[in-house]
């Protein structure tokens, strides 16, 4: 197996929606996407699959020699030596590739987040930077696009946060931070224990209006020039508004059950949004 082929099967399996948001580019920028996407997931699993703390914390030491070695032009890891090929032509910065592995890393140094400030800090290692380094590879000519992508990694992050309340609280993580738990009168006990109330209601109606409120931020920010080149950035952002707009129409269910497009809306939605440009 190339690695190239290795990447594609890592990003396949995980069933996510960027996957669907790189069907519909150029060969060379979807080996790119697809490289960056399995580094993610292989860093992500090193902490969400492991149950030894001290055996993940290696291991993103080890990822961290292996990005260093990748841009010294000696990488051995399958998803290193796919991405190698790419690092000057869509100049993407070692430091954001370290810095995912820092988020990475956030989740095993602490499991909550004081304010919206401490949040987003985490949001922007584990997300942010990934919009970066993905506007680079669909074609960025303004340095406006780039701010863009950061802020609409933000939203993709606030996404996930308000979709995995239940299933992140269950490993005792829990990113909403404990002001506005507190701001909303509910406990750090009622996410551990699914207790589904009228305030936990009024916190994840907040939730969504300000992760909508991401998007058009991010939206506002993006230069005409480039929309057309960051149409794969416009499709999942279209996929997790729409799935914002399904938690909202569940009545915020989330505690028990992790709410989710089916293969074929997010296709539908692809293929809408790159068709409208």
């Amino acid at each position: 197996m190339s690695p190239d082929e290795y990447c594609q099967q890592k990003a396949a399996q995980s069933g996510s929606s960027f996957y669907y948001s790189f069907l519909f580019l150029p060969a060379e920028r979807r080996k790119a996407i697809t490289a960056l996407y399995a580094f993610c997931r292989e860093v992500d699993d090193t902490v969400d699959e492991c149950t030894d703390e001290a055996v993940a914390r290696t291991k993103l030491v080890w990822w961290r020699k292996e990005v260093k070695a990748m841009y010294e032009g000696n990488p051995t890891h399958p998803v290193m030596r796919a991405l190698q090929p790419h690092l000057d032509v869509y100049k993407l910065e070692e430091k954001h590739l370290q810095a995912i592995i820092d988020g990475m890393e956030m989740d095993l140094n602490q499991t909550r987040y004081l304010d919206y400030q401490a949040m987003s800090r985490y949001c922007w290692h584990v997300a942010s930077v990934v919009g970066i380094l993905s506007a680079s590879i669909f074609g960025a000519t303004r340095p406006e696009t780039l701010l863009y992508a950061e802020k609409l990694g933000h939203a993709f992050q606030l996404t996930n946060i308000i979709r995995d309340v239940g299933e992140d609280a269950r490993k005792g993580r829990i990113y909403l931070p404990i002001s506005e738990l507190q701001q909303f009168n509910v406990t750090a006990a009622d996410l551990l224990n699914a207790r589904h109330s009228e305030n936990f209601e009024n916190l994840m109606r907040f939730q969504v209006a300000r992760a909508q409120q991401a998007y058009d931020e991010a939206f506002a920010l993006l230069p005409a020039e480039d929309r057309r080149a960051q149409r794969p950035g416009l499709i999942m952002a279209a996929i997790y508004r729409t799935l914002l707009n399904e938690v909202e129409r569940d009545g915020y269910h989330v505690l028990k059950q992790r709410i989710s497009l089916t293969p074929i809306r997010k296709l539908w939605l692809a293929w809408k949004t790159w068709v409208r440009g």
